[in-house]
């Protein structure tokens, strides 16, 4: 009995040991439950930042514009940003850079909507392959998109096979991109095919493009919600509203580079350089117009690396060049200027073989690159011409028509006294010692002179006699 009655209060202290330590546990255990209830609960109420890169590419489309476009869209996949939008305006440009960013855009990991603003600005030519492009196209009211037909260096149309396999490859690649986000293919073909063009309101009306917003802030109210086609092929919704917008601003360096990559501002760098070198070839030692004519050709032909150029054209500028170069060198009585003129002039023309008339050369440039060499040449002509007529006044040739005095007879050889110095001469007729002479020719150290008829005073140049003499 005792045994049963130990065993009992044995197990009953442990029970209550247990209870015990149950009770004092409860606490520790709640507040950690309510702790990890509020780390989780700021976690559920977090709701992700959301951004919105912004690109302008105003401008032709060349290498440059696909180097900005491609740097913004790493720029916002690396943010993981909502969207990118690419503010567009510009007239065309090279088929090359327009293919490259269409993959650019056709690659990207987040939406790319291209917007055509602000009022005023246009997607033409090779832009209206890139609006396509976008997973969302939108306008601003007074823009306009379309005019992607080919055509000639010239502008002109391009005839027989030639013109028909580009356009094929054209409408092609517009009913592709036109396909691709649903868009009306009918319109996108006509914009190659017919050169048709479109404004913003008839564009979205006929189901060209997504939207029409008249600033951006409108635009990403509108793109809010919109669901967009991700590269895997899963729908999403767009979440632009009240979005944080980062604009992506091109680096000095591609600024200067997208200045250079126009057609006019190459040839006027060109024409520069070509005329500051014959400035030095005329003038030598002049030093500045040299460097500042080599510095414009150089920085004239890296502009020459980004555009397409034709080989014909940069080799008529170069002859225009010999040909002006000559023209100083050698009596054509205008014909070597002439003929540069028209080297020029067409060489120009020729200079960009791109079919867009975006990087095609003014007239009024090349009229002014005309001008402006006709100008230096016929300037130096007269520099040219006018040394040649000035009389020599250094050396031998110097001393001719020079004037002094016998300084003793001279039947026919004797000695004179001409430019502060005493010489030997010869004379046809006899001079008188102190009478007036003047040099008609020098041989050597000897002067021929003949008498001046009518002698006036002579200073210390004319060769005053010293007294005694």
């Amino acid at each position: 009995m005792r045994r049963i009655s130990s065993r009992r209060r044995r197990r009953g202290s442990a029970g209550f040991l247990g209870l015990w330590c149950v009770l004092l546990a409860l606490p520790l255990l709640a507040q950690g439950g309510g702790e990890e209830e509020l780390a989780e609960e700021p976690a559920a109420l977090e709701e992700p930042s959301r951004e919105v890169v912004v690109v302008a590419i105003r401008s032709p489309i060349h290498p440059v514009s696909a180097e900005i476009l491609d740097g913004a869209v790493r720029e916002a996949e690396s943010r993981q940003a909502a969207a990118l939008v690419v503010e567009l305006d510009t007239p065309g440009g090279l088929v090359t850079s327009m293919r490259e960013m269409v993959k650019t855009v056709l690659g990207a990991r987040v939406p790319v909507v291209v917007y055509v603003a602000p009022s005023g600005a246009q997607a033409a030519s090779a832009g209206f392959f890139i609006l396509m492009a976008a997973d969302v196209a939108a306008m601003a009211p007074g823009t306009n998109a379309g005019a992607a037909a080919a055509v000639g260096a010239a502008g002109e149309d391009i005839e027989g096979t030639m013109g028909e396999k580009v356009e094929q490859d054209a409408r092609a690649q517009i009913r592709s991109l036109a396909k691709r986000h649903g868009r009306n293919l009918e319109l996108a073909e006509a914009a190659v095919t017919d050169a048709r063009a479109y404004d913003a309101e008839q564009a979205l009306e006929e189901g060209l493009i997504d939207l029409v917003a008249p600033s951006l802030a409108a635009l990403l109210q509108e793109l809010d919600g919109r669901p967009v086609r991700e590269p895997g092929g899963e729908e999403v919704a767009l979440r632009t509203a009240g979005a944080v917008i980062e604009r992506i601003e091109p680096t000095a360096f591609q600024r200067f580079r997208g200045m250079l990559a126009k057609p006019d501002i190459a040839l006027l760098l060109l024409s520069l350089g070509s005329l500051g070198l014959m400035i030095e070839l005329y003038n030598p030692g002049a030093i500045f117009p040299g460097v500042v004519g080599a510095i414009c050709l150089i920085v004239g032909f890296y502009a020459l690396s980004v555009l397409p150029i034709n080989a014909a054209g940069l080799a008529l500028l170069g002859l225009a060049v010999v040909f002006f170069v000559a023209e100083i060198k050698v009596t054509s009585y205008g014909l070597l200027t002439l003929a540069g003129v028209v080297c020029l002039v067409l060489g120009a023309t020729m200079l960009f073989e791109d079919a867009d008339p975006a990087l095609r050369v003014s007239l009024e440039v090349i009229a002014a690159a005309a001008v402006s060499t006709v100008a230096v040449v016929l300037f130096l002509m007269f520099q040219v011409l006018r040394a040649h007529r000035t009389r020599v006044r250094t050396g031998s040739e110097g001393m001719v028509s020079e004037r002094g005095r016998a300084w003793s007879d001279l039947r026919p050889s004797g000695k004179v006294f001409v430019h502060g110095e005493l010489w030997d001469a010869e004379s046809e007729v006899p001079i008188v010692k102190g009478e007036p002479v003047e040099v008609v020719a020098v041989e050597g150290m000897l002067l021929r002179v003949r008498p001046v008829a009518a002698a006036e005073p002579t200073g210390p140049e004319g060769g005053v006699a010293p007294a005694g003499g």
